[in-house]
């Protein structure tokens, strides 16, 4: 554990490199502070310190060092990915770097490590500094891509001719720092005269305060830039740039048209690799701290698990995987679009034990005969237990039988318990010969639920939805207030309420989000061990975030809002984004189920 802990340490140590002073106005640089709403900062300065939020702060707004792939073992292994990966890396360059040697070699530890050398100009360092498996236990299926940053990046700037800029919103620069290119939906505003293959500066439009005591972005798609003092927008993107890039249309084509790459990113104040269509249903790009929470829920095969926001999928399949696809996964959300986008993920990845439901969490729990039964156990045993004749008398022939043999049974069934008909089963086979078509993709359709009965389930997680305030790199936190964090928190007691009629006495409850709010952690760890009395925290494995908070926190109104109990505090992950792990903020809970008539 403490060798994966120092792993990520060294990490992190060489990847904070000085920026070298570079002769250009100090304006043209990344040094943004997060402006969050006055009493919230109070806030977090009471649960933190001051010297420790403050460092908090600095860390969301830059990515973290490395990126961090989950490997779909079903398909594939670490040491494959690892080795494609550095093939198609070095084809790429990876921004015009060159690459002069790489090597696999087997370490002591059993760890490989696939290390690039590279050459290149001060401002043209390598992307891409290491390739290498976790060492935490267990987790070998993870790989990490080492990147570089921050850079400082030389705009050719000259005195009396500004730059060609391009200015994007807050959301695809975030998307930009952590290595996307620019794309035509975020470009806000941009130059006079830039034409196809120009060099131009990118810069970031952060939402400013409106009079009316809101925030907005004051500019409208279109918006031409001047460059110079006189352009009303010049001084906010003071410290926002975050690269340089090619266009690849005219300013007149950036504003015609609704898609396409309209800047090419050729330098980069951080350096990470993008993976978009990169390996498909072999890798899943996904943060440390949720596939440890699909660890920490510990679910096995043969189990019937629920997880309960279940959108995008990163969660759902991470666990249909530790399970080897045995077993029953229930992901719901309550958006059409998101179910179909998991059902899509799952179809990509090969795993069948995954079945997607259209749900409002607030309403998972129903009460008597509407409420969704569910199979006792997965497809792969549901094939094994059903008879010969079952499949003969549908006239389906021998490979057809084969074919039915690897789909996952449970769409074959009706909520009753009966086996669809004959033409139904042909229907699906012809699916399954033709590929999965548009129904694992925008456009197909999506079961809704009733809602499911009380103790149906082994495991549950509720990944809930939350303010989001660990997420990184971030750019704005000024629209969160006190009242909108509290109005999170009261929406995770519904929700938590309800995974907890889910789980059957001796099961698992695990709760999860990505903020750095203790009202929506510690405070809902303490409302359920003091609601629910057969409650009782876990301990986790592997444990690799640290400690929660104890104590309380009286805001000026008056409210309390109480935390841990001494002792509580080491049975919780919280991942710190200002720690040498360099994570997201993010924290887990684990519950075990007691005997429910306490």
């Amino acid at each position: 554990m403490q060798k994966g802990r120092n792993f990520i340490k060294a990490i992190r140590r060489s990847f904070f490199t000085p920026i070298s002073q570079m002769d250009q106005t100090a304006r043209y640089r990344y040094s943004p502070t997060l402006k969050w709403n006055p009493v919230v900062e109070e806030y977090f300065i009471k649960a933190y310190g001051a010297d420790h939020f403050s460092r908090i702060s600095t860390a969301l707004t830059r990515p973290s060092c490395y990126s961090c792939i989950r490997v779909n073992t079903l398909k594939s292994t670490s040491d494959a990915v690892m080795e494609k990966l550095l093939e198609i890396f070095k084809e790429r360059g990876m921004l015009d770097v060159t690459v002069q040697e790489s090597t696999i070699t087997q370490k002591p530890d059993n760890c490989r490590k696939a290390t690039l050398e590279c050459t290149g100009s001060a401002e043209s360092l390598k992307a891409i500094e290491s390739i290498s498996k976790c060492q935490f236990p267990g987790m070998d299926y993870v790989v990490f891509v080492k990147g570089s940053g921050p850079h400082a990046i030389h705009y050719g700037y000259n005195e009396g001719k500004p730059l060609k800029e391009v200015i994007v919103s807050r959301k695809c620069a975030e998307a930009v720092l952590r290595g996307a290119q620019v794309y035509v939906p975020g470009v806000l505003a941009c130059s006079a005269h830039v034409e196809r293959g120009d060099a131009v500066a990118v810069s970031v439009a952060v939402e400013q305060s409106a009079p009316d005591g809101g925030w907005g972005v004051a500019m409208t798609r279109g918006t031409v830039l001047q460059g110079s003092q006189a352009d009303p927008y010049y001084f906010e993107r003071d410290g926002f740039y975050i690269g340089q890039g090619t266009a690849m249309m005219s300013r007149a084509g950036l504003f015609r048209v609704s898609e396409g790459v309209a800047v090419d990113m050729k330098e980069r104040v951080f350096r990470l690799p993008s993976f978009y269509d990169l390996l498909e249903g072999e890798i899943f790009l996904q943060n440390l701290p949720s596939i440890i929470t699909a660890h920490a829920l510990d679910p096995q095969p043969g189990e019937r698990v629920l997880d309960m926001c279940a959108a995008p999928g990163g969660k759902t399949t991470a666990i249909a995987i530790l399970m080897k696809d045995k077993g029953k996964v229930v992901a719901v959300d309550r958006s059409h679009n998101k179910v179909l986008g998991i059902q899509k993920l799952a179809a990509e990845m090969g795993i069948g034990c995954i079945t997607t439901y259209k749900l409002d969490a607030l309403k998972s729990v129903c009460h008597g005969a509407e409420s969704d039964n569910l199979p006792n156990t997965c497809f792969s045993e549901d094939v094994q237990n059903m008879q010969k004749s079952d499949l003969l008398s549908t006239d389906i022939d021998g490979s057809d039988e084969k074919l039915l043999y690897q789909k996952n049974f449970n769409d074959l069934q009706l909520k009753d318990g009966q086996y669809t008909s004959k033409a139904e089963l042909r229907k699906r086979i012809r699916k399954l010969k033709n590929g999965p078509g548009r129904n694992h993709t925008a456009g197909g359709r999506v079961e809704k639920s009733k809602g499911f009965s009380p103790n149906s389930f082994d495991r549950v997680l509720l990944d809930a939805p939350c303010s989001a305030l660990g997420l990184r790199p971030r750019l704005f936190a000024g629209e969160d207030t006190i009242d909108s964090l509290r109005s999170h928190a009261k929406y995770q007691r519904r929700m938590f309420d309800q995974a907890v009629q889910l789980v059957r006495p001796g099961g698992v409850i695990v709760y999860s989000t990505c903020t750095i709010n203790p009202g929506e952690n510690e405070a809902l760890v303490r409302y359920a061990l003091d609601t629910h009395k057969f409650l009782s925290l876990a301990s986790q494995h592997p444990k690799i975030g640290g400690p929660g908070l104890t104590g309380s926190c009286q805001s000026p109104d008056g409210f309390i809002e109480e935390w841990l109990k001494p002792g509580e505090e080491n049975l919780v992950q919280r991942f710190d984004p200002s720690s040498d792990l360099d994570t997201i903020g993010f924290f887990i809970a684990k519950f075990s189920v007691g005997d429910k008539n306490i």
